[in-house]
């Protein structure tokens, strides 16, 4: 276990966070993958964190690339770029950091689609709402880059046809990716059944997030070579 989880604040949010969970599995819905947020340096700083936070995603959150959304009824909606992780087998918690590569099978372009209708400095309420979480857009993966090879990655990220800036190092602004999926591991083993084989972890927002606003038009990476994700609005 990951010394951020004996935070009393964390501990608290995420036994509401997989009450939460365990109620939308009770009606139908499936998990598909984990998220984190507030990974980035500042956000950590701020919120006093030793590691990001951890969210789960379900099936009815995804998007196919190129997806509409209708913004009208959400409160501050936010899109995030970010490296998507597909695991091929299960991961323990208390991973090595050899385990975890080993289990990466592949990795891919993803935008993830917040709604922030509640504080953002408070951890365990952020906790408890999944840390804002409506839709995950995916896009192709690359099995080529198991065990989260990097190398040549590069990232362009455009907000209704502007370019957002992406740092050289894709792992500056949310840190480790081998790292986050251990952390991952231990949060998924503490409240639910573990990181399963077939599951996705996307690991943080690759810009600062951009909160959209009326008349926004789609939001695009390009994770060059492995391919684009994008996603549109009305």
């Amino acid at each position: 276990m990951t010394d951020t989880l004996k935070d009393p604040r964390i501990a608290e949010g995420l036994r509401a966070q997989m009450a939460l969970r365990d109620k939308r599995l009770a009606a139908g819905a499936q998990q598909a993958g984990w998220k984190v947020g507030f990974g980035a340096p500042a956000a950590m700083e701020k919120l006093k964190l030793t590691a990001p936070l951890v969210g789960f995603v379900l099936d009815r959150a995804l998007l196919a690339t190129g997806a509409v959304v209708a913004l009208a009824n959400w409160e501050k909606p936010a899109a995030e770029a970010e490296i998507a992780v597909y695991l091929g087998r299960n991961l323990p918690a208390g991973a090595s950091r050899e385990e975890a590569r080993a289990a990466i099978a592949a990795i891919g372009p993803a935008i993830e689609l917040a709604d922030i209708d509640g504080p953002m400095d408070d951890v365990t309420a952020i906790l408890s709402g999944d840390i804002f979480q409506r839709h995950v857009v995916l896009g192709p993966r690359d099995t080529t880059r198991h065990g989260a090879r990097l190398d040549g990655l590069k990232a362009q990220v455009t907000r209704s046809g502007a370019h957002i800036p992406v740092p050289g190092n894709l792992q500056a602004p949310t840190g480790d990716i081998v790292n986050i999926v251990r952390h991952v591991a231990d949060v998924a083993a503490t409240g639910a059944d573990g990181l399963r084989a077939g599951q996705f972890v996307i690991c943080g927002s690759l810009t600062p997030p951009m909160f959209l606003e009326r008349g926004e038009r789609d939001v695009v990476l390009a994770l060059e070579p492995v391919g684009e994700v994008s996603v549109r609005f009305q």
